[in-house]
């Protein structure tokens, strides 16, 4: 446990700095033990939240599509404390819908 030392002591200061945010989804790992993984899952908003109270800059989110596009994913990632942390959105793709009602619909 002691390699993990950095993102537990992070998730620690979280709580107290930033209890008032919505509770993200969170994840450790010896696999990259100076990491801690916030994850949202359906709320762009406590991504949004997360990322404007880390100080990550808007410039640096990423976005894509996974699912056949059906799933939005932002992500971003900074350095709070002495550890890295990474923030992951995901929410439905609202176009994904009105294109498959089109679809379903036809011409």
């Amino acid at each position: 446990m002691a390699e993990l030392k950095a993102p537990l002591l992070v998730m620690r200061l979280l709580s107290v700095e930033f209890g008032h945010l919505p509770a993200p989804h969170l994840s450790v790992s010896d696999i990259f033990p100076d990491l801690l993984d916030l994850s949202f899952h359906g709320n762009l908003g406590a991504f949004e939240a997360w990322r404007d109270a880390l100080g990550l800059l808007p410039d640096t989110v990423s976005h894509h599509e996974q699912g056949d596009g059906r799933t939005r994913v932002l992500s971003a990632e900074g350095t709070y404390a002495g550890a890295r942390v990474r923030l992951t959105g995901f929410s439905k793709n609202p176009a994904a819908g009105m294109a498959c009602a089109r679809e379903e619909s036809g011409p």
